[in-house]
């Protein structure tokens, strides 16, 4: 296994875990806000975690794409080079 296709893979399943992450984190974050308590605290504590959550899924998203420009750039520069055309 070369360095290239390692690194694609580790970025994948580390995308793929943050992504875990941000689900349950605003899943959690939605559960605590709706909850029937009276206390404000707590269901303010709730949009904080959606209000996070949101703002990670930007960043994850962001990243996801700077990722894959940088991977689309370096593996179009590790082909060789076409053989120039020739005269019949």
């Amino acid at each position: 296994m070369d360095l290239v296709e390692f690194v694609k893979g580790l970025i994948g399943i580390v995308v793929i875990i943050a992504w875990f992450i941000f689900l349950l984190a605003w899943v959690v974050g939605w559960l605590i806000k709706g909850l029937p308590i009276p206390f404000l605290r707590v269901k303010k504590l709730g949009g904080r975690f959606v209000e996070d959550a949101i703002w990670a899924a930007f960043w994850l998203a962001m990243g996801t794409t700077v990722f894959a420009i940088v991977a689309y750039i370096v593996s179009s520069i590790q082909l060789p080079m076409p053989q120039p055309p020739t005269m019949p």
